[in-house]
C-alpha cells in the first residue's frame, strides 16, 4: 500500500473490499480476504500516528495564532483606548481654553463699560464745572458790563 495515503482513503478502500465481496448465500454475510483486511487495518496503524501529529501541529499552530491575534487585539485596543483618552484630554483642554476665553472677554467687555461709564462721568463732572465756571463768568461779565453802563 501507498505510505502517502490518509485514513479516510484506507477506510474508503474498506468499504469499497467490503461492498464487492462475495456473499454467502441465505445469510446476509459476506466473504472477506483476512490478509487483504488486516493489511488495511496495519496501513491505518502506519498512518495514524503521521496524521496525528500533523493534527497535533495544526491544533498547537492554530492555538499560536489565536494567542497571536489576540495579542495584536489588545495591543490595537490598548493604542485606541490611549489614543481616545489623548482625544478626550485635548478636548477637555480646548473646552478649559474656550471657557477661558469667554470669561476673559466678558470681563474685558465688563471692563470696558466700567470704564466708559466712569468716563462719561469724569466728562460730564468736567462739563458741568464748567458750565458752571462759564455761568459765573457770565454772570461776573454782565454785572461788568452793567455797571460800566451806568456809570
Amino acid at each position: 500500500m501507498d505510505m502517502d495515503m490518509d485514513i479516510m482513503e484506507i477506510i474508503d478502500m474498506m468499504e469499497d473490499t467490503i461492498s464487492k465481496a462475495s456473499s454467502v448465500p441465505l445469510t446476509g454475510k459476506i466473504m472477506l480476504d483476512k490478509d487483504e483486511l488486516l493489511d488495511f487495518l496495519q496501513e491505518m496503524r502506519l498512518v495514524y500516528p503521521e496524521e496525528h501529529k500533523e493534527a497535533k501541529w495544526v491544533k498547537t499552530e492554530r492555538q499560536r495564532i489565536l494567542d497571536e491575534a489576540e495579542e495584536r487585539a489588545d495591543a490595537i485596543k490598548k493604542s485606541a483606548e490611549e489614543t481616545q483618552e489623548r482625544l478626550i484630554d485635548e478636548h477637555e483642554i480646548t473646552r478649559q481654553a474656550y471657557e477661558k476665553a469667554e470669561a476673559i472677554r466678558d470681563m474685558s467687555e465688563r471692563d470696558a463699560r466700567e470704564i466708559k461709564m466712569d468716563t462719561d462721568k469724569y466728562v460730564d463732572e468736567i462739563l458741568a464745572d464748567v458750565e458752571h465756571r462759564l455761568d459765573l463768568l457770565l454772570r461776573k461779565v454782565r454785572e461788568d458790563r452793567e455797571e460800566h453802563l451806568n456809570n
